[in-house]
């Protein structure tokens, strides 16, 4: 392990550094996707309600009393903000991986000796 070259070696680095960063972004993709289930569950239950329901929202650290229709309007939107989020740390993900497959094959031909790898 110790005759790997330089080259390797910055390779390596360089493929834990993507998977650290592959591993935050599906991190922030599960907590983005459990509020997105969190704000859809919570819409169901405005939907079973009556139009005059007392309802509460959290602003901040308070709660206040809000109409169904601001309480349904910002879940809405909340839910909108979230899915455009995971889409984009999916897009991320996705070159990250590109990334993260190409380096490794680039470092498995090293180890073998090929000088490049093979297409696959």
């Amino acid at each position: 392990m110790n005759n790997i070259s330089p080259k390797v070696q910055n390779q390596l680095s360089m493929l834990q550094q993507l998977q650290q960063q592959l591993q935050t972004i599906l991190q922030q993709k599960a907590q983005y996707e459990l509020a997105v289930r969190e704000a859809k569950r919570a819409q169901e239950e405005i939907r079973d309600s009556a139009d005059d329901a007392v309802m509460y929202m959290s602003v901040g650290t308070v709660m206040m009393q809000k109409k169904k229709e601001v309480v349904e309007s910002k879940l809405i939107e909340k839910v909108e903000t979230l899915e455009l989020r995971i889409k984009s740390l999916e897009k991320q993900e996705k070159m990250l991986q590109g990334k993260f497959e190409q380096l490794q094959a680039q470092i498995k031909a090293s180890i073998e000796g090929k000088g490049s790898p093979q297409a696959a």
